[in-house]
């Protein structure tokens, strides 16, 4: 079977030794449609979020629990920095390879200079499996929080865990 999604990233994930189970599902833009799938998957779905500061010149990629909603001046002042928008289809494209409704932690094997900063919530900590599509959003992908966290280190990027809610 062809695993759909990218397929540099399945490779990077065999040679770390990462397993996964996948899960082909129709094209899900937003994670409220992708709930509609993920009802049989034991794991914990995530809400990714690409951001860029004032200037331009910082990329944050934002992950927490799907039902969670954020408003962006509550995140602004947890996150301390200063004005963000939503960075543009250009911009995801660039740093992590991926379209609008793809946007993944996977996608930052495309950061080869390690540009953006993850911001985890740190609730999700407390999950034993985790889900991301794989850089397309026809797929989900289930892998154990150890192994989230054993593929940040792998890509080099700086990320933190933070509190984005209460």
């Amino acid at each position: 079977m062809q695993l759909r999604g990218d397929q540099k990233l399945y490779r990077i994930l065999d040679e770390l030794g990462i397993s996964f189970d996948y899960h082909e599902h129709p094209a899900v833009p937003t994670v409220e449609e992708a709930s509609r799938y993920w009802k049989d998957m034991e794991a914990a779905h995530c809400k990714n979020l690409f951001f860029r500061n004032h200037k331009g010149n910082r990329h944050y990629l934002v992950i927490f629990e799907y039902s969670m909603s954020l408003n962006v001046k509550d995140l602004e002042q947890r996150l301390r920095q200063g004005k963000l928008s939503f960075a543009s289809p250009k911009r995801m494209m660039k740093y992590l390879g991926v379209e609008p409704g793809s946007v993944s932690p996977f996608g930052l094997i495309n950061d080869r200079d390690n540009h953006i900063h993850v911001f985890i919530d740190r609730n999700l900590q407390k999950s034993d499996k985790i889900s991301f599509h794989p850089n397309i959003n026809t797929a989900s992908l289930i892998i154990s929080y150890a192994d989230f966290e054993r593929f940040l280190h792998y890509t080099g990027n700086t990320f933190e865990y933070v509190r984005l809610y209460d």
